[in-house]
């Protein structure tokens, strides 16, 4: 599933050609890609078409195009192989299409948005806009301080601002669970999904396993550095591509997966001290790591 990298990498593309731009016309070829909107086809379109986009914005894996004049947004989840391409405007269908965004651009002129999306777990929606309740931005892309109503329960991610690292770290030291289980959730730290979760704890020689309660201020602090430096160093790689199921919106792939330490390389050499890299089975995924860099210390619980 695309994490925070390759979503902004998307939103990136996406800005320059829709910021300022007129929604001309809406065509739905597949209303499984409309499955956050609840009033159909008709009403997606309709709410839509004649709208101006006023900015392009991201919190954690999704994203949104704010509309001028109303509490509106268009708001995308990519799923696990969603892909929002930029085309001219007559460009031949893409394999997969599901959804067409006719718009006109004041410099750029006519253009082609579209959705595309081959195992129909991605989604659109237009959804009304909540004002946020610290005040801060919504997400990172426009400094309005409202966020989608299906966002609004989506934490802020680490490369925010606004994400409150002393509020992080006291809910991580009440958990019992598991440090990368703490990772992925969604509701308190966004953006993070398996293979940056794997590549953070590698980075911060932290065992998965370990308890969040186990785990001193210190120690959250220097995972958290981590947590930024990896999303960083993917963002400035295009994201982490293994398939042609995540492109950018040009329809190229990314190249962090050049620069994995841990994910996806069960049985190779670690690159800090050159024991084997392990998989374990996780929450029908799976957790890769070095047990020699990132041991299980005495009194660490926790379950993979």
């Amino acid at each position: 599933m695309p994490e925070l990298p390759e979503v902004e990498v998307v939103r990136a593309g996406l800005a320059p050609a829709v910021v300022g731009a007129q929604i001309t016309a809406v065509s739905v070829f597949d209303e499984r890609a409309l499955t956050r909107h609840a009033q159909g086809a008709a009403d997606f379109a309709g709410r839509l078409e004649g709208a101006q986009v006023v900015a392009a914005v991201r919190r954690g894996k999704f994203l949104w195009l704010p509309v001028q004049g109303e509490r509106d947004a268009l708001i995308a989840h990519l799923g696990m192989s969603g892909q929002m391409l930029l085309r001219a405007p007559d460009a031949a269908p893409e394999r997969h299409e599901r959804v067409r965004l006719h718009i006109r651009h004041p410099r750029h002129g006519e253009l082609a948005v579209v959705f595309a999306d081959q195992r129909t777990f991605g989604s659109l929606a237009v959804d009304e806009l909540l004002d946020t309740p610290d005040h801060a931005a919504g997400g990172f892309g426009s400094p309005l301080p409202r966020i989608p109503s299906q966002v609004a329960h989506i934490a802020r991610d680490a490369l925010d601002p606004a994400f409150d690292d002393g509020g992080f770290f006291a809910a991580v030291r009440r958990r019992a669970s598991g440090i990368k289980r703490i990772l992925l959730d969604q509701g308190l730290i966004s953006g993070i999904g398996n293979i940056y979760a794997d590549e953070s704890l590698w980075a911060a020689r932290i065992h998965p396993e370990t308890e969040g309660r186990a785990l001193s201020r210190p120690a959250l602090a220097r995972l958290l550095g981590e947590v930024r430096l990896v999303l960083e160093k993917a963002l400035a790689e295009g994201g982490t591509s293994f398939d042609a199921q995540y492109v950018n919106v040009n329809g190229q792939a990314g190249y962090f997966a050049h620069s994995l330490n841990a994910y996806g390389r069960t049985g190779e050499e670690c690159p800090r001290c050159a024991g084997p890299i392990r998989r374990e089975a996780f929450m029908n995924r799976s957790s890769h790591y070095c047990p020699r860099c990132q041991r299980r210390r005495q009194g660490q619980r926790g379950s993979l």
